[in-house]
């Protein structure tokens, strides 16, 4: 891992290296140290993407941390922030320009070491792969996962990089397309484009969207398999390197055969504990709860759970960040359990590899149907449900017709799921509305026939060939996965 330390104080510049190689040494990592004692030598020593994580002072004279981070910025957006002071004030200003934490001088082992712990998890601190580039000032490692994706244009190869910097080479995409292309994270989307699957943030019909709000042009014939190699990709657990100083690997854990689900929830807040254990138990669950990331991590590793219900908003890791490191490490489905009901959290809810999203203003009936639904879903072992050519793809909660992706509400989904599980089957417009909506009062029938409209109006404009839902007249609603209509 890859260091810088930015102290006017030369005495707390030698503490903080002395106490970097006391963490070398406990842990068994491999450190690089640079250090400054003065902002402006750091800005002027730096191009972008040299370091992982950078100690940088808040009070020094002239040239303040605070002030020196805003221009780092300018030159890498990626790197880690962790400013030291001894003073609390400045904190909420310190996270306006990025940082990654705050720490309270004098730093200890007890203080400092659990944040690098969680950097070298984090940066996945194996021996990194990288590409050599031989450029005008000499050699130059590109590590693979820094590289967002490659361009040429003109005889001039262009690698852009997750921090916004660019390498230009004069020379051919072919020079180097074998060896990225040797990387599964890598894909040729154009003749002219590689890119990283995983800095991608989405896959349109206008081209490739990466992290850093770059658009990459695809090519009309290779959309789809782009498309899909960037889902399989999405929902597929990284493989991350052992925590420091970890223990050697346990046996499997057994599946357990006393009948009773063993639920991990995890929230910061006492009171939603409380209530929702007491929801789960009432069913005749067991819970085991967490109020942090480290520990849902420590009680995941050492207990089987057939659930993990998360909360979004947790002191230090968010819960976004932290699904997909349980998802690395257990095989139990994710469920956000969270007071955020706009749209853009339960995205990014799923797009973390969680199996649903329920927000706390939830029924206790809706919140149990979901929770019961997934576990039984992901015991059963069948995550698609298929009436060609309409599949459901349960466990990424995505349906597509005859090859494209239709656009679904939760809502919609969820009703379309229950009918098409469930055919032959008529539902009652009061049976779709408690099983969907939960305990709420019935409004005689409004909002079921509302949602069942619109759902239907976009099944048949995707694919008008076949009606999949029918109207049972005085009845209610039918599935029909084979009958056509004239």
């Amino acid at each position: 891992m890859r260091l810088a330390i930015c102290d006017d104080e030369a005495r707390e510049l030698e503490r903080l290296c002395a106490l970097l190689q006391e963490y070398e040494i406990s842990r068994g990592a491999e450190l690089s140290v640079c250090s400054f004692q003065s902002a402006v030598d750091l800005l002027n020593g730096m191009k972008g993407g040299e370091y992982d994580l950078l100690l940088l002072d808040v009070l020094m004279p002239g040239f303040g941390g605070i002030q020196a981070a805003r221009e780092l910025r300018e030159l890498d957006k990626s790197v880690r922030i962790l400013f030291l002071t001894a003073s609390p004030e400045y904190a909420v200003e310190s996270y306006a320009v990025g940082a990654y934490h705050y720490l309270l001088k004098p730093a200890t082992a007890k203080t400092l070491f659990p944040l690098l712990d969680k950097v070298r998890a984090e940066l996945n601190v194996q021996e990194e792969e990288f590409l050599l580039l031989k450029g005008r000032e000499g050699l130059l490692r590109v590590p693979f996962s820094r590289l967002e994706y490659v361009e040429v244009m003109n005889k001039t190869v262009s690698f852009h990089l997750a921090d916004g910097s660019v390498r230009e080479l004069n020379a051919s995409l072919s020079d180097f397309e074998a060896e990225l292309l040797s990387h599964p994270q890598f894909l040729k989307v154009h003749r002219s484009y590689l890119i990283n699957l995983r800095q991608l943030q989405s896959v349109t019909a206008k081209g490739a969207v990466t992290k850093t709000g770059h658009t990459v042009p695809i090519a009309r014939t290779l959309y789809a398999a782009v498309k899909d190699a960037y889902l399989q990709m999405l929902f597929q657990p990284r493989p991350t390197a052992p925590t420091p100083a970890a223990a050697p690997e346990a046996a499997p854990k057994a599946v357990r055969t006393d009948g009773l689900w063993h639920i991990l929830l995890v929230d910061d807040e006492p009171g939603d504990l409380f209530v929702w254990s007491e929801h789960l138990r009432e069913r005749g669950c067991v819970v085991e709860t967490a109020q942090t990331g480290a520990e849902a991590l420590q009680r995941a590793a050492s207990s089987f759970f057939d659930c993990v219900l998360l909360d979004v908003s947790l002191p230090g890791e968010d819960g976004f960040s932290l699904c997909q490191r349980l998802r690395e490490q257990i095989g139990a489905p994710v469920i956000f359990l969270s007071c955020r009901t706009d749209a853009d959290s339960q995205v990014r809810g799923f797009s973390s590899g969680g199996v649903d999203y329920i927000t706390k203003d939830s029924p206790a009936d809706l919140f149990w149907a979901k929770v019961e639904t997934r576990i039984r879903l992901a015991r059963s072992g069948r995550t698609q449900l298929s009436f060609a050519p309409l599949l459901l793809d349960l466990s990424r909660r995505k349906a597509t017709l005859d090859g494209e992706e239709l656009i679904l509400t939760p809502t919609e989904f969820d009703l379309l799921w229950l009918l098409a599980e469930h055919t032959p089957k008529v539902y009652t417009p009061e049976e779709l509305y408690h099983a969907v909506w939960g305990s709420r009062q019935w409004d005689g029938g409004q909002t079921v026939q509302v949602h069942m409209s619109r759902l239907r109006r976009k099944l048949e404009k995707a694919y008008s060939r076949h009606y999949f839902l029918e109207t049972v007249w005085g009845q209610g609603y039918l599935f029909v996965p084979e009958e056509t209509k004239t």
